[in-house]
C-alpha cells in the first residue's frame, strides 16, 4: 500500500457500536444507564432512603440511597432526569408518609406524597446538569459533588415554604438524629445536615463510577477508594463538632403528662372531656408521687397540644377551667397545656396557655403555621368540588403573629406546636425572641403534639427525631410532649434520656439545663449570614454552569446538532505506524490534519460530525 493510499483509509470513519453514529457506546462510556433501569435505580434509591428515617433507623441508607439517584440521573437528558428525580421522591415519599391515609385513605395520602415527590424533580434536573461539566479530575469530583449537594438543599428550600407555607418533614436531615451528621446543625443548621449527607451519597457514586470505569485496574481501585473514604469522612467529620449540655442558667425542673385519648383516630377529639380528665387525673397522679416522696416537685407541669380541647374562656366551660385549676393547684406549679380558644370572628387558636396554680392563665402562643388541609382549607370551595371531605374541617384555624416566647419561673420557654418544629424559620424565632442581640430568647423548648390522629404509625417517632435535630441546631433541652406518645425529654445535644410508649398514660420528669450560648448556626443566622441560600445557590449555579456547558457545539452532548459522530479507528499502514503515513501526519473524520505524538488521538468535529469520543 503506499503512501496515498493509507491517508485515503485514514479519512474513511470506522464505526464501532451500534445504533445511530455510536449512541450505545457513548451512553455505555459515559456509565449513563438506560431509562428503564434508572428508573429502577432511582425507586430502590427512594426505598433505601426511607429506611434512614425513624421507624427502621438504618441512617447510613440515606447517602446510599442519594448515590442510587445520582447514578440514575447522571448523563440523561433533563426530562429524562426530571422523570427519575420523580420516582426517586415517590419511593421516599410515599411509605415516609403513610401515616397520612391511616383515616383518610388515599384522598389524603396520594396527592400529598405526588406534591411531595415533585421537589424531587428538582434535584434529578440539577444533578443531570452538573454531570455535565468536564471530568477534570479531583476538581471535576468536587464541582459534581457540591453541585449536587447544593441541589439537594435547592430543592428542600423550596418544599419547605411552598406552597401554603411549605411541609419539609422529608428532608434528609430528619434521618439523622442518631448520625454523626446529625451534629453538623450545630454549626449550619437543618441544610449544613441535608448537604452533608447527600455530599456523602453523591461521593459514594462517584466511587462506583470509578470503579466501573474504563481504565486500568490500579487507576479505577485508587479512585473508587478515595472517593469512597470522602464519603466516610464526610459522615464522620460530625463527630469532632462539639455539643455541650451543661446547664448555664441552672435548671429548671420539669413534668410532662402524656393522658393518652379514649380512641385513637380522627374522632379523639369526639371525647374531649375526656381527653381532658386523662391529663388531669396524670397531674393528680404526680401530685401525689411527689407528696409521698417519689419525686421532686416540679417547677413547671406541661401538657401536650389538644390536652384541653374544651376552651376554658367560654362561659358554658366554668367546670373546665375549674378542672386545670385544680390541677395546677394540686401540683403547686404553673401549667403549660393545650387547647383550643374561640375568637370573636369566628375562627380557631391552636393555643398553648401558661396557668399559674390559684391565679388562672396569664400568658398565651397561638399556632403561627396552621397546618393546610388539617386545619384549614385552602379554596375551600374549589377543593369541595374534588371531594367533600374538606368538610371535616368544620373552623379554619387562624394563624397566631408571635413568636412562642413565654416567661415562666424565671426563664423563657421557647413554645411550638405539632408541626411547627418541622420549620426552620420558627424555631429561630424562639430561640433569638425579641430579634438578633435580644436577650430574651428560649433557654428551653417545648414541643406540644398531638399524634393521636395517626393511629401506631412511624409519625410520631419521625416528629421526636425533628425535636433531637432541634436541639443539638439550638443548644437547647427539649420537653417533647404528646397526648399518646411517644413522648420525650431531650438534652440539648439530641439525646433522649426518657421515652414513653404509644397510646398509654405516662409521666416523664426531669431536671433540664437552661442554656443561653449560642451555637455557630444560631450565630451565623443572627449576623446575617444566608448559609442555606449560599448551599443551594452553589447547587443551582454550579448545574447552569452544566447546562451551558451542554448547549455548547462539540460538547457531546444532544443540544448540539448534526448527526453523531461515529467512533473511528485510523486505519494502520502497512509499515504497522497506528494509522500514521510516511508523512507522519494522521487525519481522522474529516479533521484537518494534526501532528501529534505517537499514540495520540486528536481530530476536530467536521462535516456535521461531532467530536469522536475516545
Amino acid at each position: 500500500m503506499t503512501a496515498s493510499e493509507v491517508v485515503r483509509q485514514a479519512r474513511r470513519p470506522a464505526v464501532t457500536g451500534s445504533g445511530r453514529g455510536g449512541t450505545t457506546n457513548r451512553r455505555e462510556a459515559a456509565g449513563t444507564l438506560r431509562l428503564l433501569p434508572a428508573l429502577g435505580a432511582a425507586l430502590g434509591g427512594g426505598l433505601l432512603t426511607f429506611l434512614a428515617y425513624p421507624g427502621h433507623d438504618l441512617w447510613p441508607m440515606a447517602p446510599v440511597g442519594v448515590a442510587a439517584l445520582v447514578l440514575a440521573a447522571r448523563g440523561q437528558s433533563l426530562p429524562r432526569a426530571a422523570l427519575v428525580g420523580f420516582v426517586f421522591g415517590a419511593g421516599l415519599v410515599t411509605p415516609l408518609l403513610s401515616w397520612t391515609g391511616v383515616y383518610l385513605g388515599p384522598i389524603a395520602s396520594v396527592p400529598l406524597s405526588a406534591a411531595e415527590s415533585g421537589y424531587y424533580l428538582l434535584a434529578g434536573v440539577v444533578i443531570a446538569a452538573v454531570h455535565r461539566l468536564p471530568r477534570g479530575g479531583a476538581g471535576g469530583t468536587v464541582l459534581r459533588v457540591l453541585g449536587t449537594a447544593g441541589a439537594w438543599v435547592a430543592a428542600e428550600a423550596l418544599q419547605s415554604r411552598w406552597p401554603f407555607g411549605g411541609f419539609g418533614w422529608t428532608r434528609l436531615v430528619f434521618s439523622q438524629a442518631d448520625a454523626p451528621t446529625a451534629h453538623l446543625a450545630a454549626l449550619g443548621g437543618a441544610p449544613l445536615v441535608s448537604f452533608a449527607v447527600a455530599a456523602a451519597g453523591a461521593l459514594l457514586a462517584e466511587a462506583v463510577a470509578a470503579a466501573v470505569r474504563p481504565s486500568p485496574a490500579p487507576r479505577r481501585a485508587s479512585g473508587s477508594v478515595a472517593a469512597a473514604a470522602a464519603a466516610i469522612g464526610v459522615v464522620a467529620v460530625g463527630l469532632a463538632v462539639p455539643t455541650p449540655v451543661g446547664a448555664q442558667e441552672g435548671t429548671l425542673d420539669v413534668a410532662a403528662v402524656q393522658g393518652d385519648v379514649p380512641q385513637a383516630g380522627l374522632e379523639f377529639n369526639a371525647q374531649r372531656r375526656a381527653v381532658l380528665d386523662n391529663h388531669a387525673r396524670g397531674s393528680a397522679r404526680l401530685a401525689d408521687e411527689v407528696a409521698s416522696g417519689q419525686r421532686q416537685s416540679p417547677d413547671l407541669v406541661v401538657w401536650p397540644e389538644n390536652a384541653s380541647d374544651i376552651d376554658p374562656f367560654r362561659a358554658g366551660n366554668t367546670d373546665a377551667a375549674a378542672l386545670i385549676d385544680a390541677a395546677a393547684l394540686e401540683v403547686d406549679a404553673p401549667l403549660l397545656l393545650g387547647t383550643l380558644v374561640h375568637r370573636a370572628d369566628g375562627l380557631i387558636g391552636n393555643t398553648s396557655l401558661l396557668w399559674e396554680p390559684g391565679v388562672g392563665p396569664t400568658d398565651s402562643y397561638v399556632k403561627r403555621h396552621p397546618v393546610p388541609f388539617a386545619e384549614y382549607i385552602p379554596y375551600r370551595s374549589f377543593f369541595r368540588l374534588i371531594t367533600d371531605t374538606v368538610d371535616l374541617v368544620g373552623t379554619d384555624f387562624a394563624a397566631g403573629t408571635e413568636p412562642g416566647v413565654v416567661p415562666v419561673a424565671g426563664t423563657t420557654l421557647g413554645v411550638l406546636i405539632c408541626f411547627e418544629v418541622v420549620e426552620d424559620g420558627l424555631v429561630a424565632d424562639v430561640v433569638d425572641g425579641a430579634g438578633p442581640g435580644a436577650s430574651d430568647g428560649a433557654r428551653l423548648l417545648v414541643v406540644q403534639t398531638n399524634n393521636a390522629t395517626f393511629g401506631y404509625t412511624d409519625e410520631s417517632v419521625q416528629q421526636l427525631a425533628m425535636s433531637r435535630v432541634r436541639a443539638v441546631e439550638t443548644g437547647r433541652a427539649v420537653v417533647h410532649v404528646s397526648t399518646v406518645g411517644v413522648s420525650s425529654m431531650i438534652m440539648p445535644d439530641g439525646t433522649a434520656t426518657q421515652r414513653t410508649p404509644l397510646f398509654e398514660p405516662a409521666l416523664l420528669q426531669a431536671d433540664l439545663p437552661l442554656r443561653s450560648s449560642e451555637t455557630v448556626a444560631t450565630w451565623l443566622r443572627r449576623h446575617g449570614v444566608p448559609l442555606e441560600g449560599l448551599l443551594a445557590g452553589s447547587g443551582l449555579v454550579i448545574g447552569a454552569a452544566g447546562l451551558v456547558r451542554g448547549a455548547r457545539p462539540g460538547n457531546g452532548h444532544r443540544a448540539q446538532r448534526g448527526p453523531a459522530t461515529p467512533q473511528v479507528r485510523p486505519a494502520r499502514s502497512e509499515q504497522g505506524g497506528g494509522g500514521t503515513s510516511s508523512l507522519g501526519t494522521r487525519r481522522m473524520a474529516g479533521g484537518p490534519l494534526r501532528r501529534g505524538r505517537r499514540g495520540a488521538r486528536r481530530c476536530d468535529a467536521g462535516a456535521g460530525y461531532r467530536s469522536a469520543a475516545w
